[in-house]
């Protein structure tokens, strides 16, 4: 397998609307994020894309990735799930609908805010098939898991790939580590994890929580996710173990 991360900042990006880069050199060009998404892809081609962020369009240019074969949601917030629009392009030459999934209640949300996607409207073709999680096993010819993680007041997905060359965890967006999560991720060979600053926050993972739960869960290589503006690229490679790396947009990860 191999992963690439199309984007790896918050939900405003970095840098945010006006210029700021808060505490990251603009120098810098890891320091460049848009929101959240990743892309796996699988040793015969085959690629599963999870979330559609506001920035997709733009991502899937930067990348070279003109066709998907799944993709996934972790949860509704507008960072993750806005650019859906630019599935349409994605669309184009299928026999059928993109295969989707997310857990019940985004399953739910998306159909209510993005009814054309999933339902076709006014002779457009369906461009989504959204099915919920609860019988997926395989995928793409990987097996795949998932458990819920706290997410402030709401839910997020973290999903497990697993492939005879290895696993990837994605766990974006999570503000404590519970049993469940443990037990999902446990061994995992690739954990990329939500890092949103140094300092807690009520809705995500601050830079000890990340590392603790690649900790707990024997994660062989760890990469940071979701970052904002007060997390300089350099500055904060040099301040994590060796293991854990500093995620970046199109950054590259062979499984």
């Amino acid at each position: 397998m191999k992963v690439t991360i199309l984007g790896s900042g918050t939900s405003t990006g970095v840098p945010r609307i006006g210029n700021d880069w808060g505490e990251c050199d603009p120098g810098e060009p890891r320091n460049r994020r848009s929101r959240v998404s990743i892309v796996i892809r699988t040793e015969d081609g085959q690629r599963i894309l999870i979330d559609t962020s506001p920035d997709l369009r733009q991502q899937l240019q930067d990348n070279g990735i003109d066709k998907i074969d799944a993709v996934f949601w972790t949860h509704d917030h507008a960072d993750h799930c806005h650019g859906i629009d630019d599935l349409r392009a994605l669309r184009y030459g299928r026999g059928g609908p993109i295969p989707g999934f997310a857990g019940d209640v985004t399953v739910q949300r998306l159909r209510r805010r993005f009814d054309y996607v999933f339902a076709g409207q006014f002779g457009y073709s369906t461009i989504v098939n959204l099915e919920p999680l609860d019988r997926l096993r395989m995928i793409c010819g990987l097996s795949v898991d998932w458990c819920e993680m706290p997410h402030g007041p709401v839910k997020s997905t973290a999903f497990r790939f697993d492939s005879n060359a290895g696993s990837v965890v994605y766990a974006t967006d999570f503000s404590e580590i519970t049993t469940d999560m443990v037990a999902m991720m446990d061994g995992c060979d690739t954990l990329i994890v939500d890092c949103l600053r140094r300092d807690p926050h009520p809705t995500h993972a601050h830079l000890a929580m990340a590392l603790e739960l690649a900790r707990t869960v024997g994660a062989r290589r760890a990469v940071l996710t979701h970052l904002d503006k007060s997390m300089d690229y350099r500055t904060l490679c040099d301040e994590v173990p060796p293991n854990v790396e500093v995620g970046y947009d199109g950054m590259e990860i062979e499984i």
